[in-house]
């Protein structure tokens, strides 16, 4: 992920990055329609591209409005220290970060637990607490918590949430929650992000009832892009509830690119745990019996199965149904976990 960003220059403008982010998504959706493993490969560069295209897209429209007073979104980002760096010694690692603004340790912190460190975890769930108020988002930091999200382990997850919202002043109170619907309903250039980031809240028990009816209505909203991010959201919230929307979505929606991504969802984005996609399992073989399904959807079925799963099956519903029966003949391996998406 973080490769295919680097790919464009840092001085190209704006509209000409949200441009080539508009092409990269339309190019992606042409070949996830004719093959699952590609689709699943570049799962984590098309979310990537969501969210640098829902960033630019506000940043283009507050610089076109100079009254604005969220220009930080294209504030200059600190040169943080070159290469990713292992586990050290603890004391040393602390003693390093002494030495940073709050703003380098949050991404020096969030980069390394990105790289599976264990202290750096620990690292910023300690310090959070400090750095609100003293740290912002940048380009920099946006794009480490762009690609923690595609992390495999739920903590690295967790841990580029709370930055997020941390960076972003929101409090896990309800006038964060507040605050966050007002743009919803009101800023059509800045919705995209403020869905994706009430269901974040949402996860962090703040309101999640009162969040998941908005995500539900605005899944079902007429414009591609705000359903698009509605799914988003209803992924980052993972309540057990949202499972089903997500399959209906999967079933249901107009659009390839909004079923695509709800098939993701149920897959591997967001912060549903293991144990909740595996329920998701005896619905998703249920839908391969619709008659109604087209060929690409049955298709992301097929590949959210193996993603759920694991199992290198191919796309034949009878293999699936007789898997997953012997399965259900045996004792259960425990698949859920507290930490990682995948056991």
């Amino acid at each position: 992920m973080g490769e295919q960003q680097s790919q464009l220059p840092g001085d190209v403008r704006p509209k000409t990055k949200l441009t080539k982010f508009r092409e990269f998504q339309r190019i992606y959706l042409q070949i996830a329609r004719r093959n699952w493993p590609a689709l699943v490969a570049l799962a984590a560069l098309s979310l990537f591209a969501g969210f640098e295209t829902a960033r630019l897209e506000t940043a283009y429209a507050k610089q076109q409005n100079p009254q604005s007073s969220a220009g930080a979104f294209f504030a200059a980002s600190p040169a943080h220290l070159s290469g990713r760096s292992s586990d050290r010694g603890r004391g040393a690692e602390v003693d390093e970060l002494s030495l940073l603004t709050p703003q380098l340790q949050a991404e020096r912190l969030l980069e390394r637990a990105i790289d599976r460190s264990e202290s750096s975890l620990e690292q910023i769930h300690q310090r959070l607490d400090a750095w609100r108020g003293h740290f912002q988002e940048t380009d920099r930091l946006f794009d480490l918590v762009a690609e923690a999200m595609n992390s495999k382990d739920l903590r690295v997850r967790d841990a580029a949430v709370e930055i997020d919202l941390a960076a972003n002043n929101l409090n896990k109170t309800p006038q964060s929650i507040m605050q966050l619907m007002k743009v919803v309903h009101t800023d059509s250039v800045s919705r995209s992000l403020a869905l994706w980031r009430l269901g974040a809240l949402g996860s962090r028990g703040v309101q999640p009832e009162t969040i998941f009816a908005t995500l539900l209505r605005y899944a079902h909203h007429r414009n591609e892009d705000t359903r698009y991010w509605a799914v988003e959201g209803l992924a980052m919230l993972a309540t057990d509830a949202t499972i089903d929307s997500l399959l209906n979505i999967l079933r249901s929606d107009p659009s390839p690119r909004i079923r695509q991504r709800a098939a993701c969802s149920l897959a591997e984005s967001g912060l549903l745990t293991q144990e909740q996609r595996f329920a998701a399992v005896p619905d998703l073989l249920n839908l391969l019996d619709d008659d109604a399904l087209d060929s690409a959807t049955r298709g992301w079925v097929y590949g959210a199965l193996r993603g759920i799963t694991g199992e290198p099956l191919g796309n034949d519903a009878s293999g699936w149904r007789e898997w997953w029966a012997e399965r259900d003949r045996h004792p259960k391996k425990s698949y859920a976990t507290a930490d990682l998406l995948h056991a």
